[in-house]
């Protein structure tokens, strides 16, 4: 017990330091204050966190807090998208629907719990009970039951036989294990109890814990899996409401780290800084418009429900959206132009909205658009209420949304009404149906085409959108379980092609992972990998 004194003393010191420095420091966000010494970082971020509870968050701010805390059975090493035992010794197929995991010897919690088999059935069972919208439940689609058949061993019950997927499922937001001695079974753990609980078995622990704004972590020495010691001691993550404030304090030293999200105007900007690097890494964040099939117009609940004419409206979208402008022209050039829902680079990726809308080549056609609506009885110009966040996806939100505005209303053809929410709402009005077309991203749990395929469109996945097609179910269902490469390349492809025809998101942008470092400070090159986890404990500074 005087050993875990001594740390949390020793962090809440660190922690103290990174705030008096930060008073000190320009910007309106608390200021700024690097870290300076090898044994600390302070890194900048604008991402949001929703709960550090990994049943009720499904996004990437809450996400990268998990990766650091918690561990997972399975996991990806640096530089690779391939997974591998964390604190597992062992995990595979015993059967072609039991898969089987045996967890390492001696595991414990940063608060001195043990972490047994009976930790990890308790993980897997709450986040099928607590089912939470904004949680990332629909991930064990495939799992029917788990049990410990001693306290090391885990067999996990599988729906559906060789499930090619659910190994990389264990590494996503559904997988962070969690300690039954803290966490409640039925419904979502405040934050600050499970910081007081000290709930932690990954690679750090927090010591200090102030939502969206400061969060303190030091190096847990019981960590035991697979990414290894931390070469940092302490990290401290500041949270900027003003991107403007990040970009300002990478560049003037009072950060060491900046990543997520800078505006690509100040992107370009920092390339020419000397005294910054800007790091680019492999990209699977995407952007999409979603519709909600409720209450968009000529929804399932409006007044004047009819599919065909909804269809319209969501084709005619799609029909106007200019990809290459928002990308040139918002920002320039660091995403590039979508036309699935599958990334390009990834296997199985197809491009069918280029085809099916606009021009057909990749470029709007309003006189397409107009034809759609018309052959539908559509009265133009169509109201359409159309939201976004103006402070989870980046300071360029603003921009892209007011573009995509002018793009719609410039034919005539669409009235915008375009409204903005901060994240936190956001994440409970657009599952509540408030919007009826609205702006999401999406960051990927695992490198693998299915991961933009299940969560989406699986029983109506975690958008809530009301959108159903058991077609793309079965298709999903079979995918993920074929062993057969070619054959599961040709299911992938043929789901894309029925979703873009019914067309319930309207995928437009791909983006690059990028992070901004100070002289001396090294390892982020490691961590932006296809893994898409951005991993404090591969950073050090001289």
């Amino acid at each position: 017990m005087q050993r875990r004194t001594t740390r949390v003393l020793a962090a809440s010191a660190a922690s103290l330091t990174a705030l008096s420095l930060a008073a000190c420091g320009s910007g309106d966000d608390n200021g700024g204050g690097g870290s300076g010494g090898g044994d600390s970082l302070l890194i900048g971020t604008s991402d949001k966190i929703t709960t550090i509870d990994p049943a009720g968050s499904y996004d990437n701010g809450s996400f990268a807090v998990m990766n650091q805390v918690y561990p997972f059975l399975m996991n990806t090493p640096l530089g690779s998208p391939d997974v591998e035992p964390d604190i597992a010794e062992s995990a595979e197929f015993t059967s072609p629907t039991e898969y089987t995991v045996t967890l390492k010897d001696g595991l414990t919690f940063a608060n001195g719990n043990e972490l047994t088999s009976s930790d990890v059935v308790f993980t897997f069972q709450r986040q099928l009970a607590i089912n939470d919208p904004n949680g990332p439940a629909s991930l064990l689609y495939n799992l029917d039951s788990v049990e410990a058949t001693d306290d090391t061993t885990v067999v996990f019950t599988l729906k559906t036989e060789n499930d090619q997927l659910f190994p990389q499922i264990l590494s996503s937001p559904a997988g962070p294990i969690v300690d039954e001695d803290v966490f409640s079974a039925d419904a979502l753990t405040p934050d600050d109890e499970i910081v007081a609980g000290e709930a932690f078995a990954g690679p750090y622990s927090i010591t200090d814990y102030t939502i969206n704004s400061l969060v303190s972590y030091t190096a847990n020495p019981d960590y035991q899996g697979l990414l290894g010691a931390p070469k940092t001691e302490n990290v401290d993550v500041k949270y900027y409401t003003d991107a403007s404030n990040l970009k300002l304090d990478i560049e003037q030293g009072n950060i060491d780290v900046a990543f997520r999200s800078l505006s690509a105007t100040d992107i370009d900007d920092l390339r020419g800084n000397d005294d910054v690097e800007v790091v680019d890494g492999p990209g699977g964040e995407i952007r999409y418009i979603v519709f909600n099939f409720n209450t968009q117009p000529f929804g399932a609940t409006t007044a004047e429900a009819d599919p065909a004419k909804a269809l319209a409206v969501r084709q005619a979208v799609a029909d106007l959206i200019d990809r290459e402008e928002i990308a040139d022209q918002v920002y320039k050039g660091t995403y590039t132009p979508l036309y699935s829902y599958v990334p390009d680079g990834l296997t199985g990726a197809t491009t069918p909205l280029e085809s099916l809308y606009g021009d057909g080549e990749g470029g709007p056609d309003a006189d397409k658009a107009a034809q759609t609506l018309s052959a539908a009885g559509v009265q133009t110009p169509v109201q359409l209420s159309l939201q976004y966040s103006n402070d989870h996806y980046g300071p360029s939100s603003g921009d892209e949304y007011a573009l995509i505005k002018d793009q719609l209303e410039a034919t005539g053809l669409f009235t915008v009404d375009l409204q903005t929410t901060e994240w936190t709402q956001y994440t409970e009005d657009r599952v509540a149906d408030v919007y009826p077309a609205y702006q999401l991203g999406w960051f990927p749990d695992y490198s693998d085409a299915d991961n933009y395929l299940t969560p989406f469109f699986l029983d109506g996945g975690f958008l809530g959108n009301h959108y159903s097609n058991a077609q793309v179910d079965q298709m999903i269902t079979q995918q993920a379980s074929t062993p057969d490469e070619a054959a599961r390349q040709e299911l992938i492809e043929q789901i894309q092609q029925t979703v873009a025809e019914d067309l319930s998101t309207v995928p437009y942008l791909q983006g690059s992972q990028v992070a901004v470092v100070r002289s001396g400070v090294t390892g982020v090159s490691d961590t932006l990998d296809a893994s898409f986890k951005f991993r404090y404990g591969a950073l050090s500074a001289s």
